[in-house]
């Protein structure tokens, strides 16, 4: 999970002030944590350093607001579009998603079918490695690519559904 792409997914369409964006971020995380302020903060100053962020002022409770820039703005949608490798973690691809979907991007098919690329490349990977094992009789590494071409099934059968309610 990135905080730095939380950020930028959530000034994408409003200005905010650090808190509201903790907030936020909690929210779009959904039970994956809490945020530490300070993190939030010290992401926000390494976003206006790399021109990714502006800060805009103060709102009227004197809480200082910012904005993304529109290289804040083209980073956000290029990191959209990278697939996420298993290696990684699901939930990874699941937050990418998510922002994606809270930003109403525009290229979400595109970023559910590099995904998809992705997992049946590994999957292929993986299924080779699977016979070699099996057919030297390690069962111990067989099993355990057993386990991951399951994940990477389950992780398919998700995205063929999101595709799906994308259509009706």
């Amino acid at each position: 999970m990135s905080v730095k792409y939380g950020i930028l997914t959530l000034l994408y369409s409003q200005k905010n002030h650090g808190y509201e964006l903790k907030l936020e971020l909690e929210s779009l995380l959904g039970t994956k944590g809490k945020i530490n302020a300070g993190q939030i903060y010290t992401t926000l100053d390494r976003l206006i350093r790399d021109q990714l962020v502006l800060s805009v002022g103060m709102d009227d409770q004197e809480r200082k607001l910012y904005e993304i820039t529109a290289e804040g703005k083209k980073e956000l949608e290029n990191w959209l579009l990278e697939p996420v490798p298993y290696h990684s973690t699901k939930d990874d691809f699941h937050f990418k998603w998510s922002c994606a979907r809270k930003v109403g991007f525009e290229q979400e098919k595109e970023m559910l079918e590099q995904q998809k690329a992705m997992i049946m490349k590994d999957v292929m990977e993986l299924t080779k490695l699977k016979t070699d094992f099996l057919l030297q009789g390690d069962e111990n590494r067989y099993l355990l690519i057993t386990g991951t071409l399951l994940y990477l099934e389950a992780d398919l059968n998700w995205i063929h559904q999101v595709e799906n309610r994308n259509q009706s």
